[in-house]
């Protein structure tokens, strides 16, 4: 089962999405606890997440382009902290 997320790492990302994207929804899930002891699990219980973001920031564009937008808010965290995150982005109305 994924936990809403509420740790400092779940809060930097819905931080900084709120504050490149502007979202109309954002969900930020931990999913940490499902991958314990796999390859990236670095024991913190803050490697894994998934976020649902839907933005006017992403009308017009791919899903490539959004997971991109996505990705550039959160670089130095994917660099340093999360091994895995998976994306949901979708434009208002979607």
């Amino acid at each position: 089962m994924t936990d809403l997320a509420t740790s400092p790492i779940a809060d930097q990302i819905t931080a900084r999405l709120s504050a490149a994207l502007t979202p109309t929804r954002l969900l930020v899930s931990n999913d940490s606890a499902q991958h314990a002891g796999h390859m990236g699990d670095d024991g913190t219980g803050e490697s894994h997440f998934s976020v649902e973001v839907e933005s006017a920031a992403f009308v017009g564009l791919s899903r490539v382009q959004r997971q991109r937008l996505v990705n550039q808010a959160l670089a130095d965290l994917l660099r340093d902290h999360i091994h895995a995150l998976a994306i949901k982005a979708r434009a208002p109305g979607e």
